[in-house]
């Protein structure tokens, strides 16, 4: 694969500056469309089963022009896939990372193949997980720590929305300059219970674990959020109770997130 989605998606993160949740550039912007056409658009040359994942994916080959790269197609199906698998979550969870600004979900598009249609997401080949740092004690660089911790912080607010029940080790993954990248969505956007009357982070989630601290761009961009902004920025991707859901989800984080303001100070919540 030509180095090219490398370096854009390096620099698409780098570049978004996400300690601030700062807005992407029209430059930037205009460089993930540039992605998502090729995707949308782009010869597949050749495929091949990826070695891991219960939903069978396939990486594929696409080329356009002198740009050629590697994509991860998936259409849950067959016995190693359960029925709460949904390729459209996929989809769905890249339309919520770019409405948040959280900047960590590579781009992905629906994209018929062998006469099916799935979603097709840019490969990053991005070797260090979380699982690989933890098994083999990788510290985390000092001066990186603070950026870690908070781009864990998001991680865990953005599954807590969209109710990702399935963020294990391998899906937590790093560039060579400590940016987190978030993979693997299609158990996402749960519309029932559990999902429905308990977050899966914070003080009383699934997994008991504070939020941290957050970014203030990042918290307006939640509590703007409503039944019409999602529909826009997911589509067709998620049923209307999946998008009730996100929003039940939302006020049960604003009112720990408000509780935790009112008992700490917001300087220590939010920056």
């Amino acid at each position: 694969m030509k180095k090219s989605c490398i370096v854009f998606f390096a620099t698409f993160i780098l570049a978004s500056d996400l300690a601030s949740c700062a807005q992407l550039t029209p430059e930037m912007a205009a460089e993930r469309s540039k992605w998502e056409d090729f995707l949308k658009t782009g010869k597949i040359i050749k495929s091949e089963k990826v070695g891991e994942g219960v939903t069978k994916p396939k990486k594929l080959l696409l080329k356009k022009g002198d740009l050629e790269a590697y994509a991860i197609w998936k259409r849950p199906s067959g016995l190693g896939a359960e029925y709460n698998d949904k390729w459209e979550c996929e989809i769905a969870a890249y339309g919520m990372d770019k409405l948040l600004g959280v900047n960590m979900v590579p781009p992905t598009v629906e994209r018929r193949y062998k006469l099916s249609s799935g979603s097709l997401q840019l490969w990053v080949p991005i070797p260090m997980n979380e699982k690989r740092r933890t098994q083999e004690n990788i510290p985390i660089p000092v001066d990186k720590l603070e950026h870690y911790e908070k781009m864990r912080s998001l991680q865990r607010v953005f599954d807590s929305l969209i109710a990702n029940s399935d963020r294990t080790l391998q899906n937590l993954r790093y560039t060579e300059h400590w940016q987190m990248i978030l993979i693997d969505h299609s158990r996402a956007f749960r519309d029932s219970r559990p999902y429905t009357d308990i977050l899966i982070y914070g003080k009383n989630g699934l997994v008991p674990q504070d939020f941290g601290k957050l970014p203030r761009p990042f918290m307006e961009k939640v509590r703007a959020l409503n039944f019409e902004i999602i529909r826009k920025a997911v589509e067709s991707y998620l049923t209307n109770l999946e998008i009730k859901a996100i929003l039940i989800r939302k006020e049960f984080f604003l009112k720990e997130i408000d509780e935790l303001i009112k008992e700490k100070d917001e300087e220590a919540v939010l920056y």
